[in-house]
């Protein structure tokens, strides 16, 4: 059987560096590993 590559667009967290795809097609509110809702935000420095 041949192999297909499948590439599937998904979210980074800038917080944690967490990966995953989503299960809806809404903006998620909060990353799935750190829950932070500012998971789109760089962290700032200080």
């Amino acid at each position: 059987m041949p192999k297909v590559k499948i590439s599937v667009e998904g979210y980074k967290c800038l917080r944690c560096d967490a990966e995953w795809i989503p299960r809806s097609k809404e903006h998620p509110k909060v990353c799935p590993k750190c829950h932070s809702p500012y998971w789109d935000t760089p962290k700032r420095k200080i």
